[in-house]
């Protein structure tokens, strides 16, 4: 109870700063399931992406966060307080992906970002298809999430953030578990992509901002 406490007060100040320094606009905040565990892939645009995702998602989220993060004193203990799973980049890190298994199957929702790392130009990668594994071996549903505008307010080549800029958070409706299993790791990665850099465009059309050019499967 402490812990999810603990949560739920870190959640709620991170809202309030992203609040005072950002125009947040939400969509699809129905489609995140109320109970359960679901898999929550989204796209990679800046720093703040996790409060962006997570402090509207009225669940708890599991995040992943690179290990040399955790040495760093004080921000290690904070993201590790509050359920952060440490992974080794550029290799297969095997404990990691034992470990978000069985956050899954103890019906935690994770969050990944599967690009592996923050955008460039403020498009979506192809995703890496090794989230799907996760997916199938917990047997649980996958949760679209894209982020737009981020990109803008903090690109990976300024040391500062920009305030005052519009964000667009939007969920889409859950991939089930029955279509996860009638595609391939490869088919599913790129379906995944492709719904994503949609719903992005549709954002940015809502905004009135030119749609990304992707060539869709």
């Amino acid at each position: 109870m402490l812990k999810t406490g603990w949560y739920i007060f870190c959640r709620t100040l991170c809202f309030i700063f992203i609040w005072m320094f950002l125009r947040l606009r939400f969509y699809g905040i129905s489609n995140i399931p109320r109970k359960g565990a679901f898999l929550l892939i989204s796209n990679h645009q800046s720093f703040f992406d996790p409060l962006f995702v997570g402090t509207r998602a009225r669940r708890t989220l599991v995040f992943m966060a690179r290990d040399t993060l955790f040495k760093k004193k004080f921000f290690g203990w904070l993201i590790h307080s509050v359920k952060a799973i440490p992974v080794r980049r550029g290799e297969a890190d095997l404990s990691a992906i034992r470990t978000i298994i069985d956050q899954l199957k103890k019906g935690q929702s994770v969050c990944l970002f599967p690009e592996g790392t923050r955008t460039e130009n403020g498009r979506i990668a192809e995703f890496k298809p090794g989230f799907s594994l996760l997916a199938r071996r917990a047997n649980v549903p996958i949760l679209p999430a894209v982020i737009d505008g981020a990109f803008e307010a903090w690109p990976r080549t300024k040391k500062f953030p920009s305030f005052r800029k519009t964000i667009f958070i939007k969920y889409g409706e859950p991939i089930s578990t029955e279509q996860i299993k009638h595609m391939d790791d490869r088919q599913l990665a790129q379906f995944v992509t492709d719904r994503l850099r949609q719903m992005q465009n549709e954002c940015r059309i809502s905004a009135g901002k030119e749609p990304y050019e992707y060539d869709f499967a």
